[in-house]
């Protein structure tokens, strides 16, 4: 009896039986074929093309097993490194979501007999971290690629260069207390007791309309100063007024040196990651489909400063991508935007212009002490804001 057509009744309903998982007893994984009955193995076991299969496996059945051991083990991993990452997850879920494809190797065919026996194989052998619960067996996978461990080493690199800057700037401000209370220490006064060397001298007060002056005169000097006590006070009271001047300038010069130092740490302080929440991008690659290519988004999460959660403002579709498929978008002037990168960072502005020779935008600044300040900054530093 001849096969059905293609669009037949019958044709149609062995589509439909053989749709989805089957029975592991009626699956052949030398032919890689599954039977749907008892009675359909049992007619594939008494094909030509099975004993074929099975003359080759019995003349070196050590490799065949290695090779389905092989497979099953790196479409496990596989599985764990891109579905759940280094997640700790119940062995259990990820072998569900393995067998739910309908080509996968069976376990029966490797040298495990159980789920256990291979999750323990794979805590000795160092794939992944392994643990025993009451609730079951737990993996954790060991991720040894050299992009992931160079990135990791680079963002390291970076927080301990920032907390090197901290510590020096901290330092420097510690040292320009300590001269400020240095300068104070060697100004001090000193009070003495008011004496009068000749008992017989009157005292005498003077009393105007200006502010009240008090001074000890004799009765031969009572009357007038000369012209050389007048003068030397008029002296002393410049200088005095001259020192007081020059500590405001020196106190002044160091607060304005420590903000300059800070304006210039933020200037210099560019980094390769500029994503940031309740921003507007735009999806530049086409590997997600055309539907989203060229398309804007809305940043709602960032994750490990490279990755960003955005939800589609088309679609309303939430996509995981990487910075590296995104690009800032630019609005029209007076819209807010918000700075990535360079000296402003993280402070919010308005578009005033946009120069398309130099690929510049003038900016207004809208928060922060700088509030208010006009600067240029770079296309790629700014981007709209939700």
């Amino acid at each position: 009896m001849g096969k059905a057509e293609f669009l037949s009744p019958k044709a149609i309903g062995n589509r439909i039986k053989s749709k989805g998982l089957q029975k592991l007893r009626w699956y052949c994984q030398m032919c890689q074929k599954q039977c749907r009955d008892e009675n359909g193995f049992k007619c594939h076991c008494m094909a030509e093309s099975h004993q074929r299969q099975l003359l080759l496996a019995s003349e070196n059945p050590d490799q065949f097993m290695d090779y389905f051991s092989e497979e099953f083990k790196n479409e496990f991993l596989e599985l764990i490194r891109r579905r759940f990452g280094t997640k700790r997850v119940h062995n259990n879920i990820v072998y569900n979501e393995y067998i739910s494809d309908r080509e996968h190797v069976h376990m029966n065919s490797t040298q495990w007999e159980t789920l256990t026996d291979f999750t323990k194989w794979l805590g000795k052998e160092g794939y992944c971290k392994v643990d025993e619960t009451p609730k079951g067996w737990y993996v954790q996978y060991i991720d040894r690629d050299p992009e992931t461990i160079a990135r990791q080493q680079e963002l390291e690199k970076k927080k301990k260069q920032d907390l090197d800057d901290e510590e020096r700037s901290a330092k420097f401000i510690e040292e320009q207390v300590r001269r400020g209370k240095e300068g104070k220490e060697g100004e001090t006064s000193f009070f003495t007791e008011l004496k009068r060397e000749n008992e017989e001298e009157k005292v005498a007060f003077s009393l105007s309309k200006g502010p009240s002056t008090s001074a000890a005169t004799s009765a031969k000097s009572s009357t007038s100063l000369g012209p050389s006590a007048l003068q030397a006070a008029s002296v002393k009271r410049k200088e005095a007024s001259h020192s007081s001047e020059s500590k405001e300038k020196k106190k002044k010069s160091a607060l304005d040196e420590i903000i300059e130092m800070e304006e210039q740490k933020k200037k210099t302080s560019r980094t390769d990651y500029w994503l940031h929440p309740n921003i507007v991008v735009k999806v530049l690659t086409k590997r997600l489909g055309d539907n989203y290519y060229k398309k804007k988004g809305l940043i709602k999460d960032v994750q490990e400063k490279y990755t960003a959660i955005i939800k589609m403002v088309d679609s309303g579709d939430k996509l995981k991508i990487d910075q590296a498929h995104l690009e800032t978008v630019i609005p029209a002037p007076g819209k807010r935007v918000l700075v990535l990168n360079g000296g402003f960072r993280g402070s919010e502005a308005v578009l005033d212009s946009i120069d398309e020779k130099k690929f510049t935008a003038l900016i207004t600044l809208d928060s922060g002490r700088l509030k208010g300040r006009k600067v240029d900054v770079p296309y790629e530093d700014i981007s709209k804001l939700a």
